[in-house]
């Protein structure tokens, strides 16, 4: 192969000078490598003068059938190197989505595909795929995004919690009860306390205080720290509610529904696998919500506005 690729370049450039520059080798090795094969052809490949080289009859020929054999060989060689390399599939999804459910739940992923390399990302900004900085964006809404192949995977249910020693030592067992504590919200929420408090017939109810933090994150830690009553996804809250930390202190009362949805301006079959195990877990998730909640009090969940 070595003299293959040496004559190969030698012969398109007509010059060992150059051949040598190409391959990464000196001009000599070039000259031993092509008499090589001379010898083992029997054929002379180039005239050699004190002012010129130049391609034989037979030369000319071999080289027109070496060139794309050696093309061709390096276009399925670099086919399969691609194929086993890792496909690289980006995500992108909000913070606290990011860390309280999705990454949690990626070395199922992994598990299952290992030849696919995700790399996550967090944003709260708007779904923008001009920007060409991620494959698939996670995203609450209550409708698809247009424009893009949106689909749901999961349903989310809005509901307050709270630190456990608010029911247990408060007594915080009806809604009119908040006005005794602190509300917790955050920059980006999806329901809003005067939504939930005029959905539950409490429009004028005034809270003993406010805490306003800009990402849900960090309102859920306040909650789990006993700084007050915060609406969260149910589903970023069982874990800490399963181990005794938090708790729904009235049930799904006026719950608001919403659907997660995985975005992508395109198909393929990488994405289509982590879609398929995004509503596996999904719906797992969602199995295991509703038997937490089964028997619980509160009104029937809303649909979907």
């Amino acid at each position: 192969m070595n003299a293959l690729r040496a004559f190969e370049a030698a012969g398109r450039h007509v010059s060992f000078t150059k051949a040598a520059a190409e391959l990464g080798v000196t001009h000599g090795a070039v000259s031993r490598q092509v008499a090589s094969l001379e010898a083992w052809l029997g054929v002379p490949l180039f005239r050699r003068t004190a002012a010129q080289l130049a391609l034989t009859d037979a030369g000319r020929e071999y080289l027109a059938e070496l060139t794309p054999m050696l093309n061709q060989l390096a276009l399925v060689s670099m086919q399969l190197k691609d194929r086993a390399a890792p496909a690289v599939l980006r995500v992108n999804a909000p913070p606290t989505f990011a860390m309280r459910w999705l990454i949690p739940r990626l070395p199922g992923f992994q598990l299952k595909r290992p030849d696919v390399e995700v790399l996550l990302t967090t944003s709260l900004a708007p779904v923008n795929f001009d920007e060409g900085k991620y494959d698939i964006a996670i995203a609450g809404a209550h409708e698809p995004l247009s424009g893009c192949v949106s689909r749901p995977f999961m349903t989310e249910l809005i509901v307050p919690v709270c630190h456990v020693d608010l029911v247990e030592t408060n007594g915080l067992t009806e809604p009119a009860g908040l006005a005794h504590h602190a509300l917790l919200s955050y920059a980006t929420e999806p329901y809003s306390w005067p939504d939930w408090l005029a959905a539950v017939g409490l429009p004028r109810l005034r809270p003993r205080s406010s805490l306003k933090f800009e990402q849900m994150f960090f309102a859920l830690q306040a909650a789990v720290g006993g700084l007050g009553v915060v609406l969260v996804p149910l589903f970023l809250a069982i874990d800490d509610i399963i181990a005794g930390r938090l708790c729904t202190p009235f049930g799904l009362l006026a719950a608001r529904q919403r659907q997660y949805f995985a975005n992508t301006p395109r198909t393929n079959a990488v994405m289509e696998s982590f879609w398929d195990w995004l509503r596996r877990e999904g719906r797992d998730t969602e199995q295991s919500i509703e038997q937490w909640t089964a028997g619980r009090p509160g009104a029937p969940v809303p649909d979907s506005e």
